[in-house]
């Protein structure tokens, strides 16, 4: 896993000039890549790469990046794993290509090499990719079929621009303009929805897409790597439990190659413990799994991992988190928000976690919940098609409720919205149209039109399949995926999530509805005899930590922090956070407003 970025159009300026800037756009993103670092640079054609390496397969020199084929006419610079790279590497050695490395590095390049642009598709696993072929004057930048990595851009004047972080942007001019709407976009979200960012004309690449940039003509074109075939409906249970055993089995194998030292975040939570369970079952090794508890016994889960770890064989790394250390990271937590978002505080902590107990790679059970309908979404169904059917009739009703005293059911107003946004906004957003006027001053008008971009597509039911889809695409797509990967990689640690392993996520498409979301049943009966039955029967409990009471113990500390209460409305806001009005995200969220920064 690593950090990459480019230029592709140096606009002016000198070759020396460029080499400058790609190498502190690079190093400014040092974190992600502590173990080696390159850059590459064509001054005829004006192309510069640059590669932070963080060593996870091939500890040697030979994984060295940007590499480069032996005529030195294709260049990639490449962050993330490949889990096929051994089958393609065997297919390419067949068709008589040599290898210096065993790197999944070279594995892509060569594939490159061997089937241009198609090679995208039979890439399994989690990347972003930059190759410049200098054969066809072209650069590719790829990003993974399920979006587990981010690759960002800008192009201006003739100029590309990419990177793994939005820092590098900020390092290449750091009077680079910010998007003028963003904070718009984070106060209803919690986070910066795709494909926008906090910067102008700086957007993320879609997952499963290319962006294919000429160097000569300077033309551009984005576009899909590959489609999802269609699916026969499974509908039977035993032999959906077989083939998610089956398949969930052999992604977790796969994710568990690795050089260097490897191990599971355990939560006590039935996903953790599925990963746990089936990396001791394929692992030659012992295993390291790594747990994060409290004092307080509201929040802890260390009587589940202890039940868990009873049945498997592993080096266990168990910390406590207080408040004091809570409230000493906050400036660390803050430094590696490479975008604004209310959650990633803990990816931050059990990532700093793992990297002191020396894993440079970690498993996590993030996905499931997606996959298998273990939010409490998917069983609201019912009260969401009501609230459409009434939408459908008398959408100003909604209206209404921005004149609520619950900030929870002033976000029943976005209902009024006749589009399949409006719910997830309803089930996610943080704050409604109104209070994001309040809190920056400006109208109603404006928020709505800096919401009106982001509208879905209509053509779709509201069933349990669109629930998944807003959860993934949106939710984890945009949160929990973007956390974790700048939150890991500010502590040099890869997660790996094998729940959003292609070929899994491509048989649960073809799984029924009524076997698949049932409040994850289908995971809970085909695993019941490896994992513990207190943990299969046990009530979700999210990864949360006792922020509210830290937060509300050192309240004068954080309002100074945010530099809060600069109008009346936040100070409404902090009066109700005191009194348990307002949630601690919604507090966050002020903060967060107020003190992220890229650079």
């Amino acid at each position: 896993m690593c950090r990459i970025v480019g230029i592709a159009g140096f606009n002016g300026l000198s070759s020396s000039d460029a080499n400058c800037k790609i190498c502190s756009m690079r190093d400014s993103m040092s974190h992600g890549g502590p173990d080696d670092y390159g850059e590459y640079i064509d001054t005829e054609n004006e192309v510069a790469f640059g590669h932070r390496r963080l060593s996870i397969l091939d500890l040697t020199s030979l994984g060295h990046q940007p590499m480069t084929d032996e005529q030195g006419n294709i260049v990639i610079s490449y962050n993330g794993e490949v889990y096929n790279f051994k089958d393609l590497r065997a297919e390419l050695s067949r068709l008589g290509h040599s290898f210096k490395s065993d790197t999944d590095t070279e594995v892509v390049l060569k594939a490159y090499i061997e089937w241009g642009q198609d090679s995208f598709s039979k890439l399994k696993g989690m990347f972003a990719v930059s190759i410049y072929d200098k054969n066809k004057s072209l650069v590719y930048i790829v990003r993974d079929s399920a979006g587990i990595k981010p690759i960002y851009y800008s192009i201006k004047q003739g100029q590309l621009i990419f990177a793994s972080e939005i820092k590098a942007f900020k390092t290449f001019d750091n009077s680079w303009p910010e998007y003028e709407r963003w904070r718009v976009l984070f106060l209803a979200f919690g986070f910066i929805p795709e494909p926008y960012t906090t910067l102008k004309d700086v957007y993320i690449l879609p997952k499963k897409n290319y962006l294919k940039f000429n160097v000569i003509s300077k033309s551009t074109e984005i576009a899909e790597y590959e489609t999802t075939p269609p699916f026969e409906k499974l509908t039977d249970t035993e032999s959906a439990e077989k083939i998610v055993r089956e398949y969930l089995e052999a992604s977790v194998t796969r994710h568990m190659v690795s050089d260097a030292p490897i191990g599971v975040f355990l939560s006590g939570g039935l996903d953790s413990s599925i990963v746990a369970v089936l990396a001791s079952n394929v692992s030659e090794k012992e295993i390291n799994t790594l747990s994060v508890n409290f004092d307080d016994e509201q929040f802890s889960e260390n009587y589940y991992q202890e039940l868990l770890l009873s049945s498997i064989e592993t080096t266990h790394h168990n910390i406590t988190l207080n408040e004091d250390n809570f409230v000493k990271e906050i400036p660390g937590i803050f430094s590696s928000m490479d975008q604004p978002t209310t959650d990633g505080v803990n990816s931050y902590f059990i990532s700093k976690y793992a990297r002191d107990a020396g894993l440079k790679a970690v498993l996590s059970g993030l996905g499931a919940d997606e996959l298998f309908g273990g939010y409490p979404s998917f069983n609201r169904i019912d009260n969401i098609n009501r609230l459409q059917q009434i939408q459908g009739i008398m959408p100003g009703l909604f209206k209404l409720f921005e004149y609520s005293g619950s900030y929870k059911y002033k976000r029943i107003s976005y209902m009024a919205i006749d589009n399949p946004l409006s719910t997830y906004l309803l089930l996610r957003g943080r704050f409604s149209s109104s209070s994001i006027a309040s809190i920056l001053d400006t109208s109603i008008k404006y928020v709505e039109e800096s919401l009106a971009p982001l509208f879905l597509s209509k053509d779709t039911n509201t069933d349990l399949d669109f629930i998944s889809k807003i959860e993934t695409n949106i939710y984890m797509q945009n949160q929990l995926l973007r956390d974790t990967d700048f939150m890991s990689m500010a502590n040099s640690v890869e997660v790996r999530v094998p729940f959003l392993d292609k070929e899994l996520m491509d048989i649960s498409r073809g799984l029924d509805q009524s076997i698949r979301y049932d409040s994850k049943k289908l995971l809970k009966s085909s695993f019941k005899n490896i994992v513990p039955s207190e943990i299969i029967e046990r009530k979700k409990m999210g990864f949360t930590f006792p922020f509210s009471r830290w937060i509300l113990n050192k309240l004068d500390y954080f309002t100074e922090f945010g530099n809060l209460g600069k109008n009346r409305y936040e100070k409404r806001l902090i009066a109700d956070f005191k009194a348990g009005k307002l949630n601690w995200s919604g507090f966050w969220s002020l903060i967060v407003l107020n003190k992220y920064s890229p650079a």
